[in-house]
């Protein structure tokens, strides 16, 4: 399996209105993870209220400047279609899970996927539905729940839905069956550390003002666990790729009502619903002071799992068996003593 480390970073302009944005692209830098884990064998965890997320979306959905909250949505659903393209072939029939408005379909064309299915759970995203050159149909359907016939698809593709899953590995393992032999899944999620401004100035605003905390971000899959996990369901020749996706914006406010207006505002079953007053102006004043820059932005960070993986197909290369080597690790020190006895 292989992987990688970028860095976005997207600026909120403070006089422009909401959706205005600039980008710049910093070099590599390193991140540390400890996110939430599933654990395979012991069954599906029961985290998210699925019926809430829906509302959410469709709350989302029916805003009139919906569209001003698309933007991590669009960047991350171009960087899909990257990988699409990345891959010399043209796919006849492809599934977008949780596609909303079509965040990956509108960077394709239909030189590389000839028709495709768009679900999602919130009616009113897939009435948004953006028009692409891709003739679509869109499915109303649970991700969970995928109302396909195994070995339908040549592509599936996903991008900002997988981490609203309850039951991950089931999930992974349903995509992987409607995939045909040597079909392929693109998918994009939510994971790591993401949120761990907010996270740790609520925390410490509740602590101080409250006596104690309570979750308000929701638990994420660490990238550590989405090798295995898609192992487990059946993939081969597997990429990881994380790419962190800082946003500044104006104060905590802005953070938060960014969230809501995404429907990506938490749905965990444990989540306290409401917060103070007070405790919010504290987390205000703690977050500029932790994370605040000297142009009075503080930052968001979102860190986005990409995934790549394959249904298995005798055409595909397979690993030489343990022990089949030639030739040993040691033996490659003598290579350049060989050349230097050659040329004296």
């Amino acid at each position: 399996m292989s992987s990688g480390v970028s860095r976005t970073v997207l600026w909120r302009l403070h006089s422009a209105s909401p959706g205005s944005w600039s980008r710049i692209r910093p070099s590599c830098c390193r991140l540390q993870y400890a996110g939430f884990r599933f654990m395979s064998g012991r069954g599906a965890m029961n985290v998210f209220n699925r019926e809430m997320k829906k509302r959410q979306k469709n709350w989302a959905a029916s805003l009139q400047d919906g569209h001003h909250y698309d933007y991590l949505r669009d960047e991350v659903g171009s960087r899909v279609a990257d990988r699409v393209y990345d891959i010399a072939r043209t796919f006849p029939l492809a599934l977008d899970i949780g596609g909303g408005k079509s965040h990956i379909a509108e960077h394709l064309n239909k030189e590389v996927v000839e028709r495709l299915f768009l679900t999602d759970i919130s009616e009113r995203s897939l009435k948004q539905t953006r028009q692409t050159e891709i003739p679509t149909r869109c499915v109303l359907a649970d991700e969970e729940f995928l109302p396909f016939k195994e070995n339908t698809f040549d592509l599936v593709v996903s991008s900002l839905s997988l981490h609203w899953i309850n039951d991950l590995p089931g999930a992974l393992k349903q995509i992987q069956q409607v995939l045909k032999p040597d079909g392929v899944f693109i998918g994009a999620m939510v994971g790591g550390e993401t949120l761990y401004e907010l996270r740790c100035a609520l925390q410490l605003a509740e602590t101080e003002r409250e006596g104690g905390f309570s979750p308000h971000i929701s638990p994420y899959t660490a990238v550590t666990d989405l090798g295995n996990l898609l192992g487990q369901a059946g993939f081969t020749m597997l990429t990881v790729d994380i790419d962190e996706v800082q946003v500044h914006y104006p104060g905590i406010i802005e953070v938060m009502t960014d969230l809501q207006g995404m429907g990506e505002s938490n749905c965990a079953w444990n989540r306290r619903p409401l917060l103070h007053r007070d405790t919010v102006l504290a987390a205000a004043a703690v977050y500029k002071e932790m994370y605040g820059d000297e142009d009075g932005s503080i930052p968001a960070t979102f860190d986005i799992l990409y995934m790549i993986g394959w249904k298995p197909h005798e055409s595909q290369s397979k690993p030489a068996k343990r022990g089949s080597a030639t030739a040993s690790f040691g033996d490659l020190s003598k290579i350049g003593q060989t050349s230097n006895a050659k040329k004296s």
